[in-house]
């Protein structure tokens, strides 16, 4: 079998010879009556680079595919050089200063996370240190073995934190039912009830935020004093014990937000005012009602300056005027004073992992209000 090449380096399908085996033209015929069709102008065909060069067969037809080399004859120059393309510039320095940005942020939370944990550490491990090993190595020395001696001084001796402690967390309790029926009472008529007077009697209360607990010590003390309740365990609880204007303002503000149309559903089936409150209110913002209680027992666990100015002597003593009367009582015995401080912020601690679920969506519940 004979092959013709087309000109322009395209080349054309092989037709067999006649009888006398001479080629027939082009598009014509040929002698066994087969008959081809031809591609003309071939010069408009893209090869395919890369290819390799020799027959495809195609059609019943062989068809050459040209070569890389002759793939590139009567291509433009612009076509057969195509410029790379450029890599960004920038790129480099942009991801530079991402990375030092984020290393500075993280630089700071460290440095920050130290100067906030450091102290609580510095108490931990001098709790756990015996007072000789402390009076020769310093206060940094790592415990070495860790003793419970510091600890079980403070409940052994006379003035321990057996009373303290008893005392703290009745208080606490009392406190603690008392503002969350009252805070919620409250905030409920505040927020869903008509009354003459409602906006301006809340922004009043509310308003004694801005009053500085130190300003009304004086005034409270007086009262308890004619009333001959100093000294006593009322003294410790009433001024609190009816409800918070911080409690209140948060939760009417979350009242609000409660949806209408299930307490018209509610209140259509014929549910009252508590009973309205306690099966759709309280469960719809629970979260927020968590977050409350842990701030009440954060805040009357720690209150130290009401409770050491109304109370005398260790029969009411809560768990901080213990705390820093062991610094007078116990002079240099630093292990001991920090084995107490280590005891009263032990229990927020455990409140706060055991609860920071809550916390968390208490907080995103709040901000998408």
């Amino acid at each position: 079998m004979q092959h013709r090449t087309q000109p322009h380096g395209a080349h054309g399908a092989d037709r067999p010879d006649g009888a006398d085996g001479s080629h027939q033209p082009d598009g014509a015929a040929g002698a066994n009556g087969d008959n081809v069709d031809n591609v003309d102008n071939v010069d408009n065909v893209d090869n395919v680079d890369n290819g390799p060069s020799g027959p495809v067969r195609s059609g019943g037809a062989d068809i050459y595919t040209a070569s890389p080399a002759q793939a590139d004859v009567g291509r433009s120059p612009a076509a057969s050089h195509r410029p790379a393309p450029r890599r960004r510039r920038g790129s480099g320095s942009m991801q530079m200063r991402a990375l030092a940005g984020y290393a500075g942020t993280y630089v700071v939370l460290a440095v920050a996370a130290v100067l906030t944990l450091g102290p609580f550490l510095f108490s931990v491990l001098t709790a756990f240190t015996r007072s000789q090993q402390f009076a020769q190595e310093g206060p940094l020395s790592i415990p070495s073995p860790p003793a419970l001696e510091n600890f079980v001084s403070l409940f052994t001796s006379a003035d321990g934190f057996v009373t303290p402690v008893a005392v703290t967390v009745q208080v606490v309790a009392v406190i603690l039912v008392g503002q969350m029926v009252f805070s919620v009472l409250a905030a409920y008529a505040f927020a869903q009830l008509r009354f003459p007077g409602r906006d301006l009697l809340f922004w009043v209360y509310v308003a004694t935020l801005m009053v500085p607990q130190v300003v009304v010590v004086v005034p409270l003390y007086l009262m308890m004093s004619e009333v001959g309740l100093r000294n006593t365990f009322w003294a410790l609880i009433l001024p609190f014990v009816l409800g918070s204007p911080y409690a209140i303002f948060l939760l009417r503000e979350n009242f609000r937000g409660v949806p209408t149309e299930l307490m018209d559903a509610m209140r259509i089936d014929g549910a009252g005012t508590l009973r309205l409150l306690w099966h759709l209110v309280v469960p719809l913002n629970r979260p927020i009602i968590v977050t409350l209680v842990l701030i009440t027992v954060v805040t009357h666990w720690n209150n130290f300056m009401w409770p050491m100015v109304i109370t005398s002597g260790p029969e009411w003593r809560v768990i901080t005027v213990a705390t820093s009367a062991l610094q007078s009582q116990y002079n240099n015995n630093w292990t001991l004073v920090m084995a107490g401080t280590t005891l009263a912020m032990l229990p927020l601690v455990i409140l706060m992992i055991v609860f920071q679920k809550q916390i968390t969506n208490s907080v995103g519940d709040t901000t998408m209000r």
